[in-house]
C-alpha cells in the first residue's frame, strides 16, 4: 500500500501496490499495521455502501459531531467521483483548509477522512458506488453538515450545479467558523 499524506493532517491518498501476472493482479486494500504505523485508525467498526444511479449526484458535506467523530476510509468501487475534504479542526494551522481527489473503480485508490473533517463527493459517472470504512459507530443525532456551495469556503465543483442533491444536503448551513 502506498500512502500519500495530503496538505490535511491525517488525509491520506492510498494507492495499491499491485502484485501483477497474466491471471491479473492481487493487492492489498486494508492493513490494520500500516494503518497504525501513520497513527490512523486500526479497528473498522462499520462497513458502509453508497450506490449513486445518477451522473453528478452531489452527497455532503457530511461530519459526526463530538464525542462522536469518525474517521473514514473511502473507495469508490464502481464508476468515478471527484471527493471534498474540509479541515474543520480549528486548532490546526489547516483549519478551513480543502483537499479534493479523484476516485474511480479504475484507480483503486482510497481517501482517508481524518476525524475532525467534513467530506462530500460529486459523481462523476452514472451508477458510482463507494464503501466507506468507518472507525466508530454512526451516530443519527450527532450527524452535521456544511452546504456544499457555501461561499465561504469557495469550494471548486467540476459542474457549477448537481443533477441530484438530496433536500437535506440543500438545507445544511453555511459554515459558521
Amino acid at each position: 500500500m502506498i500512502f500519500q499524506e495530503t496538505s490535511i493532517p491525517g488525509a491520506f491518498i492510498i494507492d495499491i501496490e499491485a502484485r501483477e501476472d497474466d491471471r491479473g493482479f492481487f493487492a492489498r486494500a486494508w492493513c490494520r499495521r500500516e494503518f497504525e504505523t501513520r497513527g490512523l485508525m486500526g479497528r473498522i467498526e462499520q462497513v458502509n455502501i453508497a450506490h449513486n444511479r445518477r451522473r453528478h449526484t452531489l452527497r455532503g458535506l457530511h461530519f459526526q459531531a463530538p464525542p462522536h467523530e469518525e474517521e473514514k476510509v473511502i473507495r469508490c468501487v464502481r464508476g468515478a467521483v471527484h471527493l471534498v475534504l474540509v479541515d474543520l479542526r480549528r486548532d490546526l494551522s489547516s483549519y478551513k483548509r480543502q483537499f479534493s481527489v479523484a476516485l474511480s473503480g479504475d484507480n483503486y485508490r482510497m481517501m482517508v477522512v481524518p476525524k475532525g473533517c467534513a467530506n462530500g463527493y460529486l459523481t462523476l459517472a452514472d451508477d458510482s458506488e463507494l464503501l466507506y470504512f468507518m472507525s466508530a459507530f454512526y451516530t443519527p443525532g450527532a450527524e452535521r453538515g456544511i452546504r456544499w456551495n457555501d461561499p465561504r469556503l469557495g469550494m471548486e465543483w467540476p459542474v457549477s450545479e448537481p443533477a441530484v442533491i438530496s433536500p437535506k444536503d440543500l438545507s445544511w448551513p453555511d459554515f459558521e467558523g
